[in-house]
């Protein structure tokens, strides 16, 4: 597992990523206790297993669509547009990738996706 580092020193000079965290914050204050770790790549929030990650794909790619990824787990594959891409890495296991270009991207719709995935996480 990579070293932890502070949340703040993850976000330090990305003033988007940190309002989408925020919002991703608010959305899951409501559904129940979970932890929010850094790491030098990502940002995983957890319950007794990650369950979404928010990644910065310019810190890896020369040039990224969009400035933050929010990837969320699910047991299922999701058929919604929105997801720029979903991975199959188990039997059971699918990974949605959303583009956040604006924070009202992240809506009910997400709100419903997080809370799944949370619920999966326990």
């Amino acid at each position: 597992m990579a070293p932890e580092i502070p949340v703040d020193e993850f976000l330090a000079g990305h003033p988007f990523a940190s309002a989408v965290h925020e919002g991703v914050i608010t959305l899951l204050s409501g559904i129940g206790p979970f932890t929010a770790r850094a790491t030098r790549s990502q940002l995983a929030y957890r319950r007794r297993r990650a369950f979404a990650w928010l990644w910065l794909p310019g810190t890896w790619l020369a040039r990224p669509a969009d400035d933050v990824v929010l990837t969320i787990a699910l047991g299922r594959h999701d058929p919604s547009a929105r997801f720029k891409e979903v991975a199959h890495p188990s039997a059971r296991h699918w990974v949605h990738h959303l583009e956040v270009r604006v924070p009202t991207d992240l809506d009910d719709a997400v709100a419903a996706w997080l809370r799944e995935a949370y619920e999966r996480a326990g």
